[in-house]
């Protein structure tokens, strides 16, 4: 079968459609998580700004310490069932929190290590799906392919948010986490069936699986990752704005419950309001890069985020509706322009059998920064306040335009060809 599917491009393609199916439902579960694992902490359990801000880190923390050696195991593994076990095994891990809650044993350490679980195993799942998708679509689909997954995520921090904070509110927070679970369970079995195993040269083009040489593949990824020309300033660019968003997003709850004084359902409903600007991204993104080109659209999108913080931090508490959705809208166009764009164009660029290993080494960096910034904006809002915090993470997030300004990405029109093969060897 190939790539593009029977009767060609993605719409034609059954096991693309399927995957993708797998991560809108997982999606649409983890927003659900997203607001309700810090309510948890918040509401169930009077956790602390600094606690709150340390959930965020563990669940982020795997990837400062996984990513790169998971990339060399999603480059020597089968993608597909290393996505179907992380799946199931993410539902059991959140299933033990309601469990937890009715029997009156749920503690603020159980959380701690629910998230930290979780956050291991997804890093496994996000290296395998992205390293799976350019052996399941065309190099010209890549964009548009991952655009589409960017869309689903929009959609679901469109309803997951709202969904979240009404099941909070009816149920409880630790009774709402179940939604995610049976989410995980759902996407796993569609990724069964899938019929794409890989094809045996793709398979046999890996590394060989000796104990001796994993030291030299992860040399190998990472040489490759910050030594090429368009990867590496897209690294450094998705970092800095990593460490403004897990500033921000570390105080956002406790900013809105505690100095704004919105209830859960009212917070799930203005960050799903938000979420519309993602939609729009996730439209225009295809016609954006289009037109003026992938490189350009990466310089520009990161100029949107200062901008989108400061409206947040400045939300009068007697009306803060409005501030906050316009801020959140910005914030989520620019999430899905930038994302779709900077992943298209490193798959593009990337050998496919250093796929994973690349990932690795990109997640390890753009996401292991996140948790220094949410401890960071943790730390500064218990010291100085939450809109202050806010603000510092405007600014952080406003000098992520840099490193891509001043790079070939600037004047890149097209998607890049695939690296020489001799690029990423010693």
């Amino acid at each position: 079968m190939s790539r593009s599917g029977p009767r060609g491009g993605l719409a034609g393609n059954r096991d693309y459609l399927r995957l993708w199916g797998a991560q809108g439902i997982s999606a649409f579960g983890s927003h659900i998580t997203l607001v309700a694992l810090p309510l948890v902490a918040i509401l169930t359990l009077e956790a602390s700004p600094f606690e709150v801000a340390a959930l965020t880190a563990l669940e982020l923390l795997p990837f400062l310490l996984l990513g790169i050696p998971a990339g060399v195991w999603v480059d020597r593994l089968r993608r597909r069932p290393v996505l179907v076990l992380t799946d199931f095994a993410r539902a059991a891990s959140l299933l033990s929190i309601p469990l937890a809650y009715g029997l009156g044993a749920l503690t603020l350490p159980h959380l701690y290590a629910v998230a930290l679980v979780n956050g291991a195993l997804t890093v496994f799942f996000t290296l395998a799906y992205q390293a799976y998708l350019p052996t399941l679509v065309e190099r010209a689909d890549l964009v548009r392919a991952n655009a589409r997954f960017e869309a689903t995520e929009t959609v679901a921090r469109l309803a997951g948010p709202a969904s979240g904070g009404g099941l909070v509110g009816l149920l409880s927070a630790p009774v709402a986490i179940l939604a995610d679970a049976v989410s995980f369970v759902v996407s796993g079995a569609l990724i069964l069936r899938i019929r794409d195993r890989e094809r045996p040269a793709e398979r046999a083009a890996r590394p060989a699986r000796s104990r001796g040489a994993f030291r030299s593949e992860l040399r190998e990824g990472a040489r490759f990752a910050l030594r090429d020309d368009y990867v590496r300033p897209i690294l450094a660019t998705t970092a800095v704005l990593n460490v403004g968003f897990g500033m921000v997003w570390a105080v956002l709850l406790v900013y809105a419950v505690r100095d704004l004084g919105l209830g859960a359902g009212v917070l799930g409903l203005t960050l799903s309001a938000g979420e519309v600007g993602g939609l729009l991204g996730a439209v225009a993104v295809g016609r954006v890069t289009t037109s003026i080109g992938p490189g350009p659209v990466v310089v520009a999108a990161p100029l949107l985020f200062g901008p989108a913080f400061l409206a947040i931090a400045i939300a009068p508490s007697s009306m803060p509706f409005p501030s906050l959705v316009i801020g959140w809208a910005v914030v989520s166009f620019a999430s899905v322009v930038f994302n779709a764009t900077t992943v298209g164009v490193r798959q593009s660029r990337v050998p496919l059998r250093l796929q994973g290993r690349v990932v690795g080494v990109s997640r390890t960096i753009v996401w292991g920064v996140t948790p220094l910034g949410a401890l960071l904006g943790g730390a500064l809002g218990s010291a100085v306040g939450m809109r202050e915090t806010i603000v510092a993470g405007a600014a952080v997030a406003l000098a992520a335009v840099v490193p891509a300004a001043l790079s070939p990405l600037r004047s890149l029109r097209s998607l890049p060809d695939a690296a020489a093969p001799d690029l990423a060897r010693f």
